[in-house]
Order: C-alpha cells, then structure tokens, then sequence
C-alpha cells in the first residue's frame, strides 16, 4: 500500500512538473534550411523597386539581403513587403530578417530587434534657391512645413523651437505649401528630398546643416540573440572590407542620379539610442 501510493506520488508529481521545451534557434535554422527570407519594399527606389527591364525587385537592401546570405552561406528568399507589413511579417516569422527603410525608434525597438546601423539618413530642411536662407537658424521666426507624424516633424519641433512647424497629411502637399510661399522651409528626410528637387529644376536646394541623422538598421525578432550577433557580425565584416560602402556606391553614389554621400559609418544601434 505505501509502495503504490508512492508510485501514485510520482506520478502525479511527474504530471505537474512542467518539461523544458527545446526553444528554436533561428541561426541553425537558417543554415539547416541553407535559405534566409529577406523582406524589402518593393516600390522604393533605390532600396527596392521592380526594374522594369527584368521586372525583377532590386536595390540597395536587396543587395545588402543578398550579401549577409552569401556570407551565411546559403540562398536568398527574397519577399516583398509594405511598409505596414515589414513589423508584422517578422514577428509573425514569414521572414528571417527585414531590410525596409526601417529606421530606428524607440517604439519599434519595443517589437523587434535591431542590427547596428548600416546607415544614416539626414533629416534637411529645403527653402528655395532664391530665399537668401542658408541656416537653420534664418528660419527663426519662420514658419516650416512637415509630413504630420514623420520623424522630420518631430525632429523640426525638436530642432528649430523658434520656427512655427505647420504639419500636412501628406508629403507632397508639404512641399506644395514651400512653392507657394505658405512657408519658408520644407522638413524632409534626405532621401525622400531629391525628387522634389530634380522635379523643382533647381528652384530649391536643402540646408547644409542637418536637423538630425537618422539611423536605419536591420529588423530581426526578439529572443534570437546568435543570428542577431551573426548578422552583426557579418556588417561588421562587410563594412571593414568596404563591402557596405561598394553597395552604397552602386546605388546611391557619384554616378547615379541620387549622388547622396554614405556619411555615417556601420554603429551599434544602443550608441544611437
């Protein structure tokens, strides 16, 4: 009778001890499989848009996809994404990583993971050529307009307390309010200014002075620290070696039509934060 209620104990003890369950690694995964699922925009040029020649998807981040998978030593799965999917889609883990114009905030970092920063894009101010403003600080006084709710808003409040910001729902009609001489400045990340400014013919040029650098990185999910460190580590290999800046250059260099310096080294994202 003792021995049978003992037996009865283990039992029941063994039923409620809850057994350690084998947690996934996604850098073994990804080398099991010999495949990495990268997710990139697919209508913005030059990070990744369709070429109409091939109508294959290209650009700087699918390239920068290609290279980490080379250096992982397996193939790349290329998947086009939103940009209301690029969060979604990862911690949903229908891709492995995301390189989508995904720069950094403090409310992203809360849902994902971070690489270091493999680039940083200003965030300017455009006027037009023929306002004799050459500062950020002839705009005291002044009124700026900014896409409401954009990191440019945010940083021109931040960056020119002297300035009235006047906020529009969407970019172009930001910029339609500089033309009309509703405002003095346009706030706009660096990239999104060069085809305002091919489109203006020369009628207005951004500040030398940024109001902010923006960092981007690449998107990973939580709780995957070894691929996290992989990947940065192959940055950290690629930026040393001039991969990164090679990459920049065929995209973003002196003899493409955008001419944008790459001027901000490879940083880890916690120095930025």
């Amino acid at each position: 009778m003792r021995s049978l209620s003992f037996v009865g104990l283990a039992i029941l003890v063994a039923t409620c001890v809850q057994v350690p369950v084998a947690k996934a690694d996604l850098l073994q995964d990804v080398k099991a499989k010999r495949k990495l699922v990268c997710g990139t925009l697919t209508d913005v040029e030059p990070l990744g848009f369709t070429d109409p020649k091939t109508r294959q998807v290209v650009g700087f981040d699918v390239d920068t996809c290609a290279a980490i998978a080379k250096h992982l030593g397996v193939q790349l799965e290329h998947k086009g994404l939103t940009v209301e999917a690029r969060i979604p889609e990862l911690t949903l883990g229908r891709v492995d990583i995301v390189a989508a114009a995904l720069g950094y905030t403090k409310e992203r970092a809360q849902q994902i993971a971070y690489t270091h920063a493999h680039y940083q894009a200003a965030i300017r101010v455009l006027v037009k050529a023929s306002s004799g403003i050459t500062t950020l600080a002839q705009l005291n006084g002044k009124k700026v307009s900014a896409t409401q709710g954009s990191t440019p808003e945010l940083f021109a409040r931040r960056k020119l307390p002297g300035a009235t910001i006047m906020t529009f729902q969407d970019v172009s009609t930001a910029f339609l309010a500089l033309q009309q001489d509703k405002v003095s400045g346009f706030a706009i990340s660096e990239f999104g200014s060069l085809r305002f400014k091919q489109q203006s013919g020369g009628q207005v040029k951004s500040l030398d002075e940024p109001l902010a650098w923006e960092a981007t990185g690449l998107g990973v999910r939580k709780g995957e620290p070894a691929f996290l460190a992989e990947v940065n580590h192959i940055l950290e290999a690629m930026e040393q070696s001039g991969e990164l800046d090679r990459l920049w250059d065929k995209w973003y260099g002196p003899n493409t039509r955008f001419n944008v310096k790459r001027e901000k080294r490879l940083t880890p994202i916690e120095k930025l934060e």
